[in-house]
Parts: structure tokens; sequence; C-alpha cells
């Protein structure tokens, strides 16, 4: 009896076989269907198709391993199958006909084994053989293995000698930009190679239309917009489609870093805590946020989309549209000095501040915001409604906004932009601005230098930093901002499903509050322990309480709101407010929670479950933390 070690990666189980033998049997037509083009132009019929697919699949090859380590021979075909040599030489009929040859396979008695040699291209089953040896069944896998092995190299071969022959061709800048649609074929450029994405277009991860955006051009200003392309597993892929170089007359395009849109960004403070720096997005360590009322300027929450233009405030001009009838103006830094100046104090909030405890419920897109991206300023400017009076625009019967469009832009000079209603605009009492100055300084670069809108009670996306023009429209802003995010929609609602144009623009947010001390996880000493927060509403609705909870929200104190004056209905910065309480004897565990209640006595909800939404915005359940007591 042969070593059944020698034979047993030689062997098909059995209910294998009876499945090969019924596939065979049944479904000859939808292989020639399937494969019809190919096997129209080679000479095998299906059975030796489906037979050298079933064979290999459990037959490794020991030479062709060698070459290509932990590759079976099914795995090695489908690698090579979009070669046509390759294609060509495996399944050629003569082959096909030498596996079968070789494939008098032999095991021990309780198995069953393939006898496939037959003048008519059929298979059938076979009691093994008990007497003889497994050598001439090994012998004939490793010649056919040898020889396989040897013409899959070959046709690889030959495909790369091609598409480097190909990759050396030298293509005009004219060339690539007439290729930028399905019609024409889609190429662009990175550095001085040109590549041909037309068949990578449809599977781009982050959608085709991001990826067309560069058709017919280069790719740096994107891989500098976003720079998570700009490494090497993303670079191996892009070499697959290179097709050639760029003419060195045309090579002018710059490099990645001379061409980042972001090299010019502001240098920002350490401590801020930061949740992407491309754009950048930061917001300030709880522990500094509620030092002060006013937070200081270096460390005000940043919320970037694009890059932060460098404006010059000699040739910076606003341009506002105007009414019918009436002029349109274009205003420098003077002209704007010359309107009233008005200050407030006002407290702005991202639709996305503590995202990250919605995150804990189910996953959501977005920054990871914890509680910083909220903070307050003194803003000083001209009053919106007066620059718009003076371009001649009143209060309509009809629905009307106010649309703004910053200076910030993508590589395709799309703006940053936002709208707000024309009622709003228009009342004195909302005390819109259009500020330049930001406690007392000119506005930072990262907060709007040289000018940005100021919406009180409103979410800070429509604050329009940079602000390049003010129109009046019958519809609200078509920016992407406006329409297609920063809205809310019901848990049931998927990335599936969504539809954005069912739901309205956020403009007031909810009451929020949030504990900034002691931090979670914090190990805190036994006796008493100081709790501080924040608390806020939107639409200038004035906190006139916060809750607190040392047991998880059973029993509640509470807290002492800071002596700010909270002007009725014009209630627009937030209070800051702070408890002294005592740790209950031989407490281990603190659940700490807090909940705001404003003077519409609307209330924070207890949990995020029923306010989680796929963009996680409007996140203001109670706020909670777990701290440790000292023993």
């Amino acid at each position: 009896m042969g070593d059944s070690r020698s034979t047993c990666t030689s062997l098909l189980p059995f209910p294998s076989i009876l499945l090969a033998q019924s596939v065979l049997e049944v479904l000859p037509v939808f292989v020639k269907s399937l494969f019809g083009p190919l096997l129209s132009s080679l000479p095998i019929c299906p059975e030796s198709f489906l037979l050298t697919f079933l064979v290999s699949s459990s037959y490794p090859f020991p030479q062709v391993s060698l070459i290509f380590p932990q590759r079976s021979f099914l795995v090695l075909i489908l690698e090579f199958s979009s070669y046509r040599s390759a294609i060509m030489l495996l399944l050629q009929r003569n082959m096909v006909l030498g596996l079968r040859q070789a494939c008098r396979l032999q095991s021990a008695p309780s198995r069953l084994c393939i006898q496939t040699c037959s003048a008519n291209d059929s298979f059938q089953l076979q009691r093994p053989n008990l007497t003889s040896g497994g050598n001439s069944s090994t012998g004939g896998w490793k010649v056919m293995g040898t020889l396989v092995g040897l013409g899959a190299v070959l046709a690889y071969h030959d495909h790369r000698c091609r598409a480097a022959q190909d990759s050396q061709r030298v293509y005009t800048k004219e060339e690539v930009s007439s290729h930028s649609n399905s019609e024409t074929g889609i190429w662009v450029t990175l550095g001085s190679e040109v590549f041909d994405v037309t068949e990578f277009v449809d599977i781009h991860p982050g959608g085709s239309s991001k990826l067309m955006l560069a058709a017919g051009g280069p790719l740096e200003p994107f891989w500098s917009l976003y720079a998570f392309h700009n490494q090497p597993h993303v670079r191996e892929l892009l070499a697959q489609y290179k097709i050639g170089e760029l003419n060195p007359k045309d090579n002018v395009t710059p490099t990645l870093e001379t061409s980042d849109p972001y090299a010019n960004d502001p240098v920002r403070h350490p401590a801020l805590k930061v949740n992407s720096q491309r754009p950048f997005n930061a917001e300030p360590p709880p522990e500094l946020l509620t030092e002060n009322y006013i937070t200081p300027n270096s460390i005000f929450f940043t919320r970037n989309h694009l890059p932060v233009p460098n404006l010059d405030p000699d040739t910076y001009r606003l341009h506002v549209v105007g009414a019918p009838g009436s002029q349109s103006l274009s205003l420098s830094l003077d002209d704007l000095y010359k309107f009233p100046k008005h200050e407030i104090t006002v407290t702005l909030q991202c639709a996305g501040n503590r995202r990250s405890e919605m995150t804990q419920v189910k996953e959501v897109k977005g920054l990871e915001w914890k509680t910083g991206a909220i903070s307050t300023a003194r803003w000083s400017g001209a009053r919106l409604c007066d620059v718009l009076a003076q371009a001649g625009h009143r209060l309509c019967q009809t629905e009307a906004h106010v649309c703004f469009e910053g200076l910030d832009s993508d590589p395709t000079g799309t703006a940053y932009g936002a709208s707000i209603p024309l009622a709003r605009a228009l009342d004195p009492e909302a005390e819109v601005l259009l500020a330049y100055e930001m406690n007392g300084q000119p506005l930072p670069r990262d907060h709007g230098f040289p000018v940005r809108v100021v919406v009180p009670g409103v979410v800070g996306a429509r604050h329009v930093k940079w602000l390049g023009k003010v129109s009046v429209e019958t519809e609200e802003s078509h920016s992407h901002w406006q329409r297609r995010d920063y809205k809310g929609f019901s848990p049931s609602v998927d990335w599936d499903t969504v539809d954005f144009d069912s739901a309205p623009s956020i403009q007031e947010l909810p009451v929020q509050s949030a504990i900034t001390e002691p931090q979670d996880g914090e190990t805190i000493e036994p006796g008493e322990v100081t709790i501080k927060g924040y608390a806020w509403s939107g639409g200038g609705r004035a906190v006139i309480r916060v809750d607190v909870s040392l047991d998880g929200g059973l029993t509640w104190q509470a807290a002492e709101l800071d002596a700010e004056e909270q002007r009725p209905r014009k209630a627009w910065a937030w209070r800051l407010w702070q408890l002294q309480a005592s740790v209950p004897a031989g407490q281990k565990e603190l659940n700490i929670v807090c909940k705001a209640v404003d003077d519409s006595y609307n209330v924070q909800p207890d949990t995020m479950a029923p306010i989680w939404n796929l963009r996680g915005v409007l996140s203001n359940a109670w706020h909670r933390v777990h701290v440790h007591v000292a023993t």
C-alpha cells in the first residue's frame, strides 16, 4: 500500500466529487454563457474548463507555490485570468488532457478518487487501487505543476513587459486634458506620471464625483486637500493604472509640498485638542474651557471646512448684491468701519458638539468632538441689517433668505456657503453682525479675518468666515453645507434611506450643558468635590437652572449660575456654573450627571439613543462623567 502522506494532497473528498460530477452534468450551458467570448476563441470544452478549476482548487502545486507562495492553482488562474496569454496557456485542450492523464488519484480504502482518463472527455467515479503506490500521480502533478507555473510566469512576464513598454509613452498636457469623461477615457497626472483611471472611477471609495474633479488634470491639489491619499498603499494602487509619462515641457505641476493649500495655515495654540489637521479642527481641553467666561482667542474652538485663506486687508472687498432697482455695494474694511459699531457677547457652538458620545450608541459620520466645540467671545462689527438697508433690501411678504459666501474654497473654486432667513437678518433685535473684531482685536485668521458673520443664537455653521459675498435670494443657499449637511433625522434613518431635502436646515440649537471638571475617569479626594461646567440654549433663550446629580440621576442638586446678565430673549451667551457637593462617606465611585433648563422650560433628554442621528448632530443628552474616590 502506498504511503498515504504522499497522496493526501491529491484527493477530493467523496462529497466534493459528487458535487463536481453534478456541476459537470448540469452546468455546461451556464459555463458557455458565462465564458462564451473566451471559450469561443479557445479549443476547449466546458467540461474541461470546469474540471481544470475544480481539480486545481483542491490540489496545490509544489513547483507553483515555490514561485507564488501560498497560492493554489485556482488562485493562480484567477490572478492571471485577465491576461489572455495565460488563459490560452492554462486552458489549451492538450494541457487539460495532460492534467487528466496525471490525475489518477489513489487513497486509503475509505476514500474515492477520480478517474479522469477517457476518450470522450468525461469523468467517472472509480474505487481506489489499494495496491499501487502514489508516486506516479505525484510525479505527474509535479510535471504539470512546473509547466503551469512556468506558463503563468511567462504570461505574467509578457504582460509586465508590455505594460512597462506602454508606461514609457510620453503624453502632452493637452492630450491628458482631452481625456476627462467616460467617452474619451479619464486620465489624471501625479508628478510626471500619467494614469488612465477610467476603470477605477466607479469603484473609488470616496465616490466617482470626487475623482472626476481631477479628470484630465493633476491629482496634487486634491491629494493636498484630502491628505490621507498620499500614502504608500494608495500610490501602489494608482501605479497599476499608469500609462506613460508627461512631456517634460508640460511637467510644471508643483510638488505636493509647494501646492499644499494648507501650507499657509496659521500657527495654533498647542493646548488645543486636534480632531483633524486638514482641514484644521480643534477644541480647547475641558479644564481650560470654563476657566474664563470669555474664551481667549488662542483656544477658541476652531471649525474649518477648507484651507484658511490668506487675505490682504488693504485689497479686501465685501460684495453685497443690491435689491432690484438698487445699487450693489463693494465694501472695503474702511467702508465697514463707517457703519455704527455694535458689540455683543455671543457663544458659538458647532452642531457636532459632543458627537463622540453619540458614537457610543452607534457609529456616525463626522469629527469626534467632545465637549469643547463651543466657546464664547465679544464680537464687534457692523450690523447686517444696516448694511442690507444701504443695499436697498427691505422685509418682503414672500419667503427670502440672506445667503453668505466665504472666500475659503476647494481646488474647484467651490466656496463655503450658508444662509439665514431674511427676517432674522433685518431684525435689529437679532443683532446679526458682520464682525471684524474678536475680544477687542482684529479677527484671527482661523476665525474669519478680516470679516465674518456672527448670528447670535444660531448654529455655528451659519457664521460664515472670510466673508466675500452677501445676497438675498428666494431660496436658501445651495451650498452643500446648507442643503446636504447640518440637518437632523430620526434614529431609523440611515445612509441608504436618508433624504436631505425632507429635513430643514439647523438654525437654532437645543438646550445644552456639560461638565468640564472633574473629568471622566478622574480620581477625586473624599470629602467635597467641586463640579464645574457650562450651559447654553439657542435662539436667545436664557438658561434658568442646571441640575447636578452624583448618583446617576437618582437625586439632584441645583448648581450655582454665574452672575452674567441674561437679557430676555437675547441671551446669546452661555452660563458657567459650579456645585460644591459632599462626597457620600464610603463611596468609591460617583456617576455625575448634569442637565440644563432654559426659560421656555426646554430640558435635555436623559439618554442619547432616542436622539441618535446618522450625522451625530444635536447631541444634547444629559452629560455624564464617572469618577473614582480615593481611599
